[in-house]
């Protein structure tokens, strides 16, 4: 799309809603990250389409073309580090690829598969959100002159975490595989980060660090599995 049909075609950004015309497929497993992000596109101006797998990605993008497209990197399918390369070599390209995760060591894997950037979790600051998309689209899809810079911060729905809670316990089972583990304890640890649950967080870490180095694992998938059943029981969310 060339500079006057993309004029033409959507409603021009403003300095308040500076992402106005966009549309973003987030390519996130997380409901509280994506509601975070739900929100962000919200104040900002923007649609948001999501999918929660490369398998969901691929069907949105073989019906629809997005502007921007957010991709984590830690997918109970696989890496978006793939999807990133393929969607990086397709023509005509899509405006941004950013890729997002809790793990800032990632950022060099998405930048070398084709990303346009990287976006570090937890993501609540409407600045560095939209900043992040900014740099990445194009200069004919940003707002012209002067950009309103705010301090706001989102606060997704608790019950999102308690939605990501109750999706872990069910892969916490004594009869998960390695596989399923490993998916797991990554996701808890980029849902507990984005939630600041740093006692979760830490259990999950515990427990990639025991299947790394080869050691029994029996007592931290107990120690992890009985955390996240206390979130999913709790009355308030941490």
């Amino acid at each position: 799309m060339n500079e006057l049909d993309y004029t033409l075609l959507t409603p021009a950004p403003t300095a308040t809603r500076p992402l106005l015309g966009l549309t973003i497929l987030v390519v996130e497993d997380s409901r509280f990250a994506c509601d975070a992000m739900r929100l962000l596109c919200l104040r900002s101006g923007a649609r948001i389409r999501r999918a929660d797998s490369l398998r969901s990605a691929r069907r949105h993008l073989q019906v629809y073309r997005p502007s921007v497209v957010i991709i984590d990197l830690g997918l109970p399918d696989g890496s978006g580090a793939g999807l990133i390369h393929e969607l990086s070599q397709v023509e005509p390209r899509i405006s941004a690829i950013l890729a997002i995760s809790g793990d800032d060591m990632n950022e060099a894997i998405a930048m070398a598969a084709g990303a346009d950037g990287f976006i570090a979790k937890p993501l609540s600051s409407l600045s560095v959100f939209q900043s992040a998309v900014l740099s990445a689209v194009p200069e004919e899809m940003r707002p012209v002159g002067l950009r309103a810079i705010t301090d706001e911060q989102v606060e997704p729905d608790p019950m999102a975490y308690r939605d990501d809670m109750a999706h872990a316990a069910e892969m916490l089972t004594a009869e998960a595989d390695m596989k399923t583990l490993d998916y797991v304890a990554q996701f808890i640890q980029g849902v507990a980060k984005s939630a600041q649950d740093d006692q979760l967080s830490r259990a999950a870490r515990r427990l990639s660090r025991a299947r790394a180095e080869g050691r029994t694992i029996h007592s931290h998938q107990a120690r992890l599995a009985g955390l996240v059943r206390q979130r999913v029981t709790a009355q308030m969310v941490i």
